[in-house]
């Protein structure tokens, strides 16, 4: 059972929008046809409560990397230090950057951890050996880069829908052609990329009249960048709203012959939101959402007792999400803006 939140400006989500949005996270483009049928209520009653709480910034469809993309990108974690009563001024001001994805103020030895997403390595020594540490407030950065990434948060689900509805939701899908070619990004696709990540349900012909193209090419290129696993959708919401106050990471030391095994393992866990392979002192970084601090305790013993090689070094908490996979957060989780992800982009200030 969820714990039962106290909030002064914030209205948590419902039983019937946490089934949606568990439904959303597994089919993020469906019609409110299908949802409806999964849910037992008609499409419109489903569009109207998805509109809902889209207006009021508690749940939203967005883009997530495919494994194609990360092989597309450099991708790191940045450890952030300010100056005294500098970290709310500095994040935001980063939370601007498009190769900013995700800004958290943490409870630990450092004031912002960053997640950071660029087009290759040079471009990331740029940002981050020398426009980074020119941004007022800033005293230090610690840059660790991703060597693999077991899974990102876009794969993360809540557990709202009984069983079956879960079934209908996750059909095997029909055999797809072998993927190859099509998988660079053009300059059409950095645009449409840019229109999904405001409103990932956008439909093909919303798309066809922004960019200027046909509906098929709007549609075919959306299914080819999906089926090639360059392009995936999520469903976010407010997570403070929703049950899961809590955001921790876990940096650990594991052997590395056993890192593949122990990082495909930690994945399957239901609070696993983030896992991948770092550079540095640490080899392994786990991201989790949790319903309570109290819960932190219970993961970590669970690493623990299943795990006995990996030693777990540093645990943090995160105090706010000021930024998440370009969505801007208000400090109840809610969206209040986008700054469309560009890795492509020059560094600049």
């Amino acid at each position: 059972m969820r714990p039962v939140l106290m909030q002064e400006d914030g209205k948590l989500l419902s039983e019937d929008d946490l089934a949606l949005i568990h439904a959303l996270q597994l089919r993020p483009r469906a019609s409110w046809s299908e949802l409806g049928r999964v849910l037992g209520v008609d499409p419109v009653t489903v569009a109207r409560r998805f509109n809902r709480l889209a207006e009021h910034g508690m749940a939203w469809v967005g883009l997530s990397p495919g494994p194609r993309m990360f092989d597309q990108m450099c991708l790191s974690f940045a450890q952030i230090d300010c100056a005294p009563g500098a970290t709310a001024s500095v994040a935001q001001a980063l939370s601007g950057h498009p190769h900013m994805l995700t800004i958290e103020r943490s409870a630990g030895g450092h004031d912002i951890l960053a997640t950071v997403a660029i087009s290759d390595l040079p471009a990331l020594s740029r940002y981050t050996l020398d426009l980074l540490p020119h941004v007022p407030g800033i005293t230090a950065v610690d840059v660790r880069i991703v060597t693999h990434m077991f899974t990102e948060g876009g794969r993360w689900r809540i557990a709202a829908l009984a069983p079956d509805q879960r079934a209908q939701l996750t059909a095997p899908a029909a055999p797809q052609p072998a993927r190859h070619g099509g998988g660079d990004i053009t300059a059409f696709d950095r645009a449409l990329l840019a229109r999904l990540a405001h409103d990932g349900r956008a439909s093909y012909q919303a798309l066809s009249t922004d960019l200027g193209v046909s509906l098929s090419t709007a549609k075919r290129r959306v299914e080819q960048l999906t089926r090639l696993d360059v392009l995936r959708f999520r469903c976010d919401f407010a997570r403070p709203l929703g049950g899961w106050p809590v955001a921790i990471t876990f940096w650990a030391k594991v052997p590395p012959a056993d890192l593949p095994a122990v990082g495909h393992a930690l994945i399957r866990l239901p609070e696993t939101r983030n896992c991948a392979a770092v550079t540095g002192p640490h080899n392994l970084i786990v991201q989790a959402s949790l319903h309570s601090v109290d819960d932190a305790l219970r993961l970590e013993t669970q690493l623990a007792t299943t795990h006995p090689g990996l030693d777990i070094v540093d645990r943090v908490i995160t105090l706010r999400h000021d930024k998440l996979l370009g969505r801007l957060l208000d400090p109840y989780g809610r969206s209040t803006g986008v700054v469309t992800p560009d890795i492509w982009a020059e560094p600049q200030n």
